[in-house]
């Protein structure tokens, strides 16, 4: 269960730095950050123990993390986490990015208010 905390931090990442997309096959969410940034990556896998993370890549110059939640627990834990909290109301441009990601994909359109 995330606290109120939680939740606003998630949905700060996924504002700043989040994608939404998927493989064509299924959806995923993924956080692509710097490797300064390995305490938040740990963050999110204490709060969301299914998500993946991947790395440390080392690619052009560029040193980063990438977690990833898709699959099962994307359906189940996610996207209803993310439709409970009305963050289109600060940042429509993310918020249609991940719209589009569950239209692509036939995932419920549940809007919470």
């Amino acid at each position: 269960m995330l606290t109120d905390f939680d939740k606003g931090v998630l949905i700060g990442l996924l504002i700043g730095e989040g994608h939404f997309g998927g493989d064509g096959k299924q959806p995923q969410v993924t956080i692509k950050m710097h490797v300064k940034h390995k305490r938040v990556f740990e963050w999110l896998k204490e709060k969301l123990p299914e998500s993946k993370l991947y790395g440390p890549y080392n690619h052009d110059n560029r040193h980063y993390y990438q977690w990833m939640m898709r699959g099962v627990a994307l359906r189940r834990d996610l996207i209803p986490l993310l439709d409970s909290v009305p963050w289109w109301r600060i940042d429509e441009h993310s918020y249609e990015r991940y719209v589009n990601m569950k239209e692509r994909y036939f995932l419920g359109m549940e809007y919470a208010d």
